[in-house]
């Protein structure tokens, strides 16, 4: 969607007054012939995208990680749907719900560079990511590679093919701040042998925000026989990518996270040929073997929140995710490049940019992670997140959009203090 088509969606919605149309008019024209990088540091247009969130004055917001909550915009279309569901009853839900919910997978399809019949719309990165491990049909001594810096949902599932096929785990550990790409892809090659099946890799790892070399692990492992299966939660509509960049055969993630869809709602893409070798998790009736609906089963759902989607898509697209991505990007280095060196404290994000965006981690020496984490938000009313486990220890980073560069400045005050 066009921005001026956009904004004029918000002013007949209502979702805009005359005069804030008007402004925020005149920061997107202003911004038009500057460089995302350039943008990035404008905190007058970052105010306006600021504005149209609600915020909570007793803290200052440094976990949006969980979840990226929605601007008013997406708010406010989210309760309409919801409204019109509710009036149109079971009428809706026997007429145009199918209809409406394959509108916004296409929309999601698009944004990530696909063909509709590789996407569906789950309820989160765990839903998307477990169809896969519990739909790949195991064969006792198979063997699947992760690592411990993946997230203990994925962990737990395929600990569960473990005991209920006879899979073999095989764990890696990924290096905070490897010396090249090789170093990392060489990481996962050294467990694949020829019984591995399934390799799981992060696009970002959530505790760090550490982006992986994806392209160069996937071809690896192709090269091997091996399918790659991505967990996407902190990568979709963070960073600016298309599938076709990647090459892995399965992406999961979480819409309500960096796209700022209401939460229940996540994506999953399955490459079209590798469709027909997953068993869905719940039976499904009236689609092929290769039709990617089969995945899709799961009783009744809020479909409002299917409808959400396209509006969060719409404003993603006005903000200009390259615009976003730099924006991330420019506030995560903004803070972590006033304390890395600084000798109490422990950065535990590379430092290069195209290993990391928004997300970083940091810990204060001789500190538990949460009690660095309480500390943090009963004396300096700034809340974040703990983490204490995969040879991380620290507190996990996450700003938003709509965080400013003195907000941050508090945090660095903090960390500066704590690390005495």
């Amino acid at each position: 969607m066009e921005k001026r088509q956009f904004l004029k969606l918000l002013a007949g919605a209502g979702l805009f007054s005359d005069s804030a149309l008007k402004n925020i008019e005149k920061i997107l024209a202003a911004g038009e012939d500057q460089s995302p990088e350039t943008l990035a540091r404008n905190e007058d247009f970052w105010a306006e995208i600021r504005s149209e969130y609600r915020l909570k004055p007793d803290y200052i917001n440094l976990e949006n990680g969980y979840y990226c909550f929605m601007p008013r915009h997406t708010l406010e279309r989210y309760i309409e749907h919801l409204r019109e569901v509710n009036y149109q009853g079971s009428w809706y839900m026997r007429t145009v719900q199918w209809d409406n919910k394959r509108s916004a997978q296409a929309r999601l399809a698009e944004l990530a560079g696909v063909s509709p019949e590789e996407v569906i719309i789950t309820r989160n990165t765990t839903e998307s990511l477990d169809t896969v491990i519990g739909g790949v049909r195991w064969q006792a001594g198979d063997e699947a590679v992760f690592a411990d810096q993946d997230y203990f949902s994925m962990q737990e599932m395929f600990r569960q093919m473990q005991e209920r096929y006879g899979v073999v785990i095989k764990k890696v550990s990924v290096p905070k701040h490897p010396k090249s790409d090789e170093e990392i892809v060489e990481v996962y090659a050294s467990a694949i042998t020829p019984k591995t099946r399934l390799l799981m890799v992060c696009h970002m790892i959530n505790i760090t925000g550490h982006i992986l070399p994806i392209r160069k692990i996937c071809d690896m492992a192709h090269s091997k026989g091996v399918e790659v299966m991505v967990d996407g939660a902190h990568a979709f509509a963070h960073i600016d990518f298309k599938m076709t960049d990647l090459d892995c055969d399965y992406y999961g993630t979480s819409l309500h996270k960096w796209l700022s869809v209401p939460l229940g709602a996540g994506m999953l893409y399955v490459k079209k040929e590798k469709i027909k070798g997953l068993w869905p998790l719940f039976a499904d009736f009236g689609h092929g073997d290769d039709h990617i609906w089969k995945l899709n089963h799961t009783g009744t759902h809020p479909v409002h929140t299917d409808l959400a989607i396209n509006d969060a898509i719409d404003f993603h697209l006005m903000i200009g995710a390259d615009r976003k991505e730099a924006r991330l990007r420019y506030i995560q280095e903004y803070w972590t490049r006033q304390v890395r060196d600084l000798p109490n404290i422990e950065v535990n994000t590379p430092a290069e940019s195209h290993r990391a965006c928004g997300i970083a981690n940091v810990g204060v020496k001789g500190m538990k992670p949460a009690d660095m984490a309480k500390t943090l938000l009963d004396k300096y009313r700034i809340w974040t997140v703990a983490i204490d486990g995969a040879g991380v220890q620290g507190c996990r980073i996450t700003p938003n959009v709509y965080t400013t560069t003195k907000e941050l400045d508090q945090f660095v005050a903090a960390l500066k203090e704590m690390g005495g």
